[in-house]
């Protein structure tokens, strides 16, 4: 009884691993395969029938080119390096103060975290354009890195609960020797939140990475398009080049599997110890 048991839950588990790997693969497959269509292909065939020419590739050059994703690539960039290390260290050191002084109106802040989490962001456009216009940001890069160098409650509960696991022993190890609160935040709490820091900076990264509307709607200037802009050329009124949308998709997706690849065990480790206490 018990091994049939055994069995008929490894069988549950692997059929609902593969079901997921299915649903989580197939929309790349299909956006795979359209990008080595022709127009006329693509709209004669079935999403998940293969190109007639896997050496297809003026749909890649017409993106990439057409596209400008390299300026894309570039001003994504300099965004994203910004603003992940502004709101890295925001995160962290709001995480430290919250772990490590004892003071009246701390659950209160938390609070607010939470409670701004729960205010849909749409509500606040309004008030947001008009201080970021105020602050005459509007057409500039920094218009998107003011507005993702906010911390968010996800970072500061990933460096809360690694802040947890380190003994408080130490600060008061480095403040026996003449250590300032800042010197023992920046030589001692900093190092050991390695792999949290990685943690958010994949998560905060991922999201400023595929972030459509704060660039779209702060920096419409041409000259000034992110990667996840560029492509918006190709859909008009009157049509939509949907074979090189695929490619340029499929140009986007490289540097985060890239990222992925070689910063994963970061993420897991990440993601598991800052679940344990």
């Amino acid at each position: 009884m018990n091994m049939l048991k055994q069995s008929s839950a490894g069988i549950f588990k692997y059929v609902t691993l593969l079901l997921g790997a299915f649903v989580a693969l197939l929309p790349i497959v299909v956006v795979f395969f359209a990008s080595f269509k022709t127009k006329a292909e693509y709209g004669s065939t079935s999403p998940l029938t293969p190109p007639a020419d896997w050496l297809n590739f003026a749909n890649y050059t017409k993106a990439f080119i057409d596209g400008k994703m390299l300026m894309g690539f570039a001003n994504t960039a300099f965004i994203l390096i910004i603003s992940i290390i502004g709101a890295t260290l925001t995160g962290s050191m709001i995480a430290f103060v919250l772990s490590r002084f004892k003071f009246r109106g701390s659950k209160l802040m938390m609070g607010a975290f939470l409670l701004a989490t729960l205010i849909p962001s749409v509500t606040t456009q309004v008030a947001t354009f008009q201080i970021i216009s105020a602050l005459d940001l509007v057409n500039t890069r920094w218009a998107a890195i003011v507005l993702y160098l906010g911390t968010d409650i996800i970072a500061v509960y990933i460096f809360l609960q690694f802040l947890d696991s380190i003994a408080v022993a130490l600060d008061e190890s480095a403040m026996l020797d003449g250590a300032s609160y800042f010197t023992i935040y920046w030589r001692i709490i900093l190092p050991l939140l390695k792999p949290a820091i990685v943690t958010v900076i994949i998560v905060k990264g991922v999201n400023i990475y595929n972030d459509f509307y704060t660039p779209f709607l702060y920096m419409p200037k041409s000259g000034l398009q992110v990667i996840s802009t560029a492509l918006f050329k190709f859909k008009g009124p009157y049509g939509s080049q949907w074979e090189v949308i695929s490619a340029g998709i499929m140009i986007a997706i490289i540097p985060t599997l890239i990222i992925f690849l070689f910063l994963q065990k970061y993420i897991y480790n990440g993601l598991t110890n800052g679940s344990v206490k």
